[in-house]
């Protein structure tokens, strides 16, 4: 390939690679020292003695080896768990209290029963300690807003992280290691006693600003519902949108315009460009030019969270922003992997972030299929150019980040090009707009009917995407779709791309060649996931039971019409195991997997000895029952007890159960049982 010519994409694939690596290697960060310092000195010598002698072939080749190097050492440097204070080098017992005092350092997304924030710990027990906790604060009539750089003390127990209690849900806890968060505690606001703050990082200086500008623009006559989309279009800050709201534009395909991204600072930097072109008439201009835009690209960063999608943008844009203002030439490319290199290097658990591979992917589908476009068509007519561009950008964008998307989320909104086509130069409206009332604001010089216009605009926005949204039969849901999948995908993406841009015979056999391999992925997939197995799924107050036979599923439950339209459990194991077909039944007593019988004992207590030998029990609707004298009348191999029961029913079944010397299994504790 052509762009591998590039020595940057060279070194940041290499990189990248590292990263990956040290992931799943897990090497110590002493043995990534010594790999890294042999290859850089090998490096080094080759040259230092041979420079132009040296094997072009080798040099690369040894190169690459150093990045991967460099990619692992990188990743294992910037392991907070390195330091010695770290709490999880602590002997912490999970039954008992510890004094903790700690920093806030960032606010999450409260769900409904908790407010919640990620925090700095400072001490245990008297004792100096770090590292990241979730916290969580039960809720209650008063808000809550606990501000960053804030320090307090409180009495808690820790606590695991949240582990997926059925196949194939979303793994929140691994999501929060990622981010090298470890454990969480739970209180109540009145257990929160706060200490005088001697200390403010940037992040704490960036929380007051957004909150001074929140406040203002509350003044001025915001209310809540523009007022939440504007904190998330240009401050970054997601968490008062409403529900409803966020999934209208989830389901319009547009979700992408309410995080700050490449989009926005894109469009922030062409207005900049376009506001600050006076200064090119003036001596050192351009460079004064370039200057205030870096400043003020990293200002409007830290403000919006410094959070992956945001550095990614800022880094590659700070790059645009010095070779357009330079007159560098330059390569779209080499920025893109210039800034990934960059963020990679400092940050290398970014590359595990969704929003950040959607950043980039969207970016490379929108350089490298975008031309394709143009040389398809070009208008002159100005309003058709631009209606073409916004279109192209568009579908370009769409097909980067298509097959990743489906891999991650499961969905495709058909009307995507509808929604985004028309958003697209809508949104440097809003954004310019906004910076305007933004600074308005902050100078207590807003008008009304500038607050009055904003908010229509806002408001047209929503009735805009909700329009769309409501064409439920252009949203496809819930398609199976792997790993595996969306990488071969991409081969035939890169493969088509690689063919109309130049057809020849070549081109035209490796598209070939990733059709075979898409196809051989889906026979493969199919032949996989066609087992069979008794799952017993994680349903608090509900009895979940499902049959799997190759790739159809029988559903026996005891949910409501309304509670099972809710319920996602289902969908995410059809979604995730491929099933074609979905029935449903009524719950009964027993079950038969292969030569291994189930006996289901609900709040009847109803099951005969004589009949049969039973493998499994399970507990379920919490029944009045000796379980000692059912044990052993029936000698099950196991016992195992569901969502539906009442916890202290539980726990004496449990205790129990470890006195017959009998396996118990809770999907409190354990989540879903699966019989094969």
């Amino acid at each position: 390939m052509k762009l591998l010519r590039f020595p940057i994409i060279k070194l940041t694939l290499g990189l990248i690679t590292g990263i990956l690596l040290g992931r799943q290697l897990r090497i110590s960060f002493t043995e990534t020292v010594y790999l890294a310092g042999a290859f850089v000195f090998t490096l080094g010598l080759l040259l230092l003695f041979f420079r132009s002698k040296v094997n072009t072939l080798l040099f690369d080749v040894v190169s690459i080896l150093t990045m991967v190097s460099l990619g692992m050492l990188s990743l294992s440097f910037h392991d907070d768990r390195l330091d010695d204070r770290h709490y999880v080098l602590f002997e912490i017992d999970q039954n008992q209290l510890y004094t903790i005092a700690f920093k806030i350092d960032e606010r999450l997304k409260p769900d409904r029963y908790n407010d919640k924030y990620i925090i700095e710990l400072q001490g245990i027990n008297s004792e100096i300690a770090t590292g990241k906790v979730l916290l969580n604060i039960s809720k209650d009539s008063l808000p809550l807003n606990l501000k960053v750089d804030n320090n307090y003390v409180t009495v808690a127990t820790f606590e695991a992280l949240p582990k997926p209690l059925n196949p194939h849900q979303f793994d929140y806890g691994k999501f929060l290691r990622n981010r090298e968060i470890y454990s969480q505690f739970k209180i109540q606001r009145h257990e929160l006693l706060q200490q005088p703050s001697d200390e403010t990082s940037i992040y704490g200086i960036a929380d007051q600003f957004r909150e001074t500008i929140i406040t203002k623009l509350e003044d001025s006559g915001f209310e809540k519902e523009p007022l939440s989309i504007l904190k998330s279009l240009l401050l970054g800050q997601r968490q008062d949108i409403d529900s409803e709201i966020y999934n209208t534009y989830v389901n319009a395909g547009t979700i992408h315009i309410l995080a700050v991204s490449g989009l926005h600072v894109g469009i922030i930097l062409l207005i900049l460009q376009f506001v600050l072109r006076p200064l090119n008439y003036v001596k050192y201009g351009r460079i004064f030019r370039m200057v205030f835009i870096i400043i003020f690209l990293w200002t409007f960063a830290i403000v919006a969270g410094l959070s992956p999608s945001v550095i990614r943008a800022v880094t590659m844009f700070t790059v645009f922003a010095i070779t357009l203002n330079l007159k560098r030439p330059s390569n779209v490319y080499n920025n893109l992997f210039i800034s990934a290199f960059i963020v990679l290097l400092i940050h290398p658990r970014f590359l595990f972030e969704v929003g950040f591979q959607l950043s980039y992917l969207a970016v490379l589908g929108i350089v490298s299929i975008k031309p394709l476009f143009d040389k398809l068509w070009r208008p002159k007519f100005y309003p058709v150019k631009l209606f073409w561009d916004a279109f192209t950008v568009t579908v370009s964008a769409q097909v980067g980040v298509l097959p990743i998307s489906l891999f991650y989320f499961h969905q495709f909104p058909g009307l995507f090009f509808i929604s985004n086509t028309l958003i697209i130069p809508f949104l440097a409206l809003i954004l310019g707009f906004g910076i305007l009332v933004i600074v308005l604001a902050l100078l207590n010089i807003l008008p009304e009917f500038i607050v009055t216009s904003f908010s229509f605009v806002i408001t047209s926005l929503n009735d805009f995407i909700a329009w769309v949204a409501e064409f439920e039969n252009f949203l496809f849901k819930d398609i199976p779709f792997g790993l595996w999948h969306a990488i071969a995908l991409y081969l035939v993406i890169l493969a088509s791309v690689q063919l109309f841009r130049k057809a020849h015979f070549a081109t035209f056999r490796n598209l070939m060649i990733a059709l075979v391999l898409f196809g051989g992925v889906l026979i493969y997939t199919k032949q996989q996931y066609s087992s069979d197995e008794l799952i017993i799924f994680h349903k608090s107050r509900q009895t979940l039971i499902a049959e799997k036979s190759g790739r159809e599923i029988k559903v026996f439950h005891t949910m409501d019409s309304l509670s099972k339209s809710k319920d996602q459990t289902i969908k995410t194991y059809k979604v995730g195991e491929f099933i074609s077909e979905l029935k449903e039944d009524s719950l009964r007593n027993v079950f038969q997997m292969k030569n291994k019988t189930l006996l289901v004992v609900d709040s009847l207590s109803s099951y005969k000895v004589k009949s049969f030998r039973p493998d499994y029990i399970l507990l379920t609707q919490s029944p009045k029952l000796n379980l000692e004298r059912l044990i052993d009348s029936l000698q099950p191999q196991c016992i195992i007890a569901d969502g539906n029961n009442y916890k202290s029913y539980v726990l004496r079944w449990k205790g129990t159960s470890e006195r017959k010397k009998i396996p118990f299994h809770s999907t409190y504790e354990k989540g879903f049982y699966s019989i094969k």
